[in-house]
């Protein structure tokens, strides 16, 4: 995988009520950095209406005129920042419509917006997001509408954090946070997770894993090992709230092995204010689709 070279085109998840401002601003960083377009996806997904067919015409056309309206004047105002874009206005379930024009365009980076911690937010739409996870064809970036509150909000400037973890996706993230910190000239912070083993090995394997995945120093990346002991999660989470980078790049299995409908994935989307980075292998294995499309459980 090569961040850099695949990132052509960017798809935002956007709404008509100005919860995905937040992602839509680093969309337009990060497309602006990589020269990338945008494409702005909204969808009338059924579950807000029990059932799509059960929507008025009439009521249905005022809904898809008012989001091409909205996402024009979007689009406007990207152009005038040299972003070139267009938008998507479809009907059904946010993920498929979001994997299916990601599959479209040949997108390398997928951006949605969260609720944050307000109400059930961090549940209904951490699930959602996850699940997007799985199944995207490239990385996906969760952006929390209160992005900028909280004990874990970044900070101006701040670096690029990495979540190292030993799976099939740990190079595909390694290569996506390297290329962060090195277009936007930021330092690189990699967490690492020390098993109760290590810790009393009194072992330090981070910088060894460094060099497995290719990222060593040089004049345009500045890296710095971050060894926690603990739970993966716990472990990432203590390491934002002591560093605030910018965002935060996990590698994500398709498949979760965690107990329960979550993954470490999902503690990081619910729990953190910094916008999270999920990097899915480089390839989907098609014979486990059909299991990672279960409908999740409902809590």
């Amino acid at each position: 995988m090569n961040f850099a070279k695949g990132l052509k085109t960017i798809v935002v998840a956007t709404d008509l009520h100005g919860q995905s401002e937040a992602a839509l601003e680093y969309a337009r960083k990060i497309a602006g950095a990589y020269g990338a377009r945008i494409v702005l996806a909204h969808g009338l997904d059924p579950l807000e209406y029990a059932a799509i067919e059960a929507v008025p015409g009439r009521v249905l056309e005022d809904l898809t005129v008012q989001a091409r309206s909205v996402l024009d004047q979007l689009a406007n105002d990207l152009l005038r920042e040299g972003i070139h874009s267009h938008s998507e206005v479809r009907q059904g379930a946010v993920v498929d419509l979001l994997v299916d024009i990601a599959r479209q365009y040949g997108a390398g980076l997928i951006v949605i917006g969260t609720r944050g911690r307000e109400g059930a937010g961090p549940v209904v739409v951490g699930a959602i997001a996850e699940r997007l996870v799985r199944l995207a064809p490239c990385p996906v970036l969760a952006v929390a509408a209160d992005w900028n509150a909280g004990p874990y909000r970044p900070t101006p400037g701040g670096g690029v954090m990495l979540a190292m973890e030993h799976n099939e996706a740990a190079h595909a993230a390694a290569d996506v946070a390297a290329s962060l910190a090195r277009i936007f000239q930021r330092p690189l912070f990699v967490v690492h997770a020390r098993t109760t083993a290590e810790a009393a090995a009194f072992l330090n394997p981070c910088m060894e894993r460094l060099e497995e995945f290719g990222i060593r120093s040089d004049v345009g990346l500045q890296v710095r090992c971050i060894v926690k002991d603990g739970m993966p999660a716990d472990a990432v989470a203590e390491a934002i709230t002591q560093y605030h980078p910018s965002i935060l790049v996990v590698g994500v299995k398709r498949m979760s092995e965690t107990p329960g409908p979550h993954g470490t994935a999902f503690a990081l989307l619910a729990r953190s204010r910094v916008p999270v980075l999920c990097v899915p292998p480089d390839t989907l294995d098609e014979e486990n689709l059909e299991e990672v499309c279960a409908p999740a459980e409902v809590i």
